[in-house]
């Protein structure tokens, strides 16, 4: 909520209470880094633009912090969860649901309209990802940012040849995309080169680079979930640090339109 200091800030090196997010090995890195950028600016109501957004895992306590999101989503069933997440949460007024993908998100949001894009789990699965980033890169006001997640193509290889499937990680290593081929639930992965290359090509500028997942998906179950306070401290170690953040499931890209 909004009061005479500004927005309410959540403490993600903190246990969350009710107004915060949930903090996880699939979260905690990206929401350090939102959380860094929040406090850059303490005071303002931010204009967010949360692309693939679903139910609103980000959007939702992103609105408790007191900043006005919109969601962008494919998919009516995810966005009526979204604006039940928002109304109990008490912040319906502050979020925005929208029906559509990101293949057509150039006509959805007007230009220079937002202060912060989300851009969580799409680029691997759009037609074209070039276009989709252009059209985040013009959707934000000039010093605005973009959180962007796409998977990683080194830790899907090494996932698949130690699960014994070598045909299939020789084939997502050697696919330019780093697709395994038709059946390939995503389009394509990304190595941090790659997806540095697309962003700058859209005229952003990348700040940081983490890896989220590092480790999670390759520990036993009983560790994961028997440490998971300790998990996540070492998830967040790791995220910034190649060769481990070169291998994590995910890239968390961090970028900014110029001033």
């Amino acid at each position: 909520m909004i009061g005479a200091t500004g927005p309410r800030l959540f403490r993600v090196e903190q246990t969350p209470g009710p107004a915060g997010p949930s903090l996880t090995p699939r979260t905690a890195v990206v929401w350090s880094v939102l959380r860094a950028e929040l406090d850059r600016r303490p005071a303002a109501e931010l204009t967010v633009l949360d692309v693939g957004g679903g139910t609103g895992g980000f959007a939702v306590p992103l609105a408790r912090a007191g900043h006005r999101v919109t969601v962008v989503d494919a998919s009516p069933d995810a966005l009526a969860a979204l604006s039940r997440r928002a109304a109990e949460a008490g912040v319906a007024e502050r979020v925005r649901a929208v029906q559509g993908d990101g293949d057509a998100l150039a006509g959805l949001v007007e230009p220079a309209s937002v202060d912060l894009v989300l851009c969580h789990a799409v680029l691997e699965v759009v037609d074209d990802p070039a276009p989709v980033v252009s059209a985040l890169a013009d959707a934000l006001r000039p010093g605005g940012a973009a959180s962007v997640l796409v998977a990683g193509r080194a830790a899907a290889v090494l996932g698949r040849a130690m699960n014994g499937h070598l045909d299939v990680a020789a084939a997502l290593a050697a696919d330019p995309d780093g697709s395994a081929g038709p059946r390939d639930t995503l389009r394509r992965r990304f190595d941090a080169e790659g997806a540095t290359a697309l962003l700058a090509a859209a005229g952003l500028t990348v700040e940081e680079i983490h890896g989220v997942r590092v480790l999670a998906d390759l520990l036993p179950a009983a560790v994961a979930d028997g440490q998971p306070g300790a998990l996540v401290e070492l998830e967040r170690a790791l995220a910034a640090r190649p060769p481990w953040r070169d291998v994590a499931a995910q890239l968390h890209l961090f970028a900014r339109r110029p001033a």
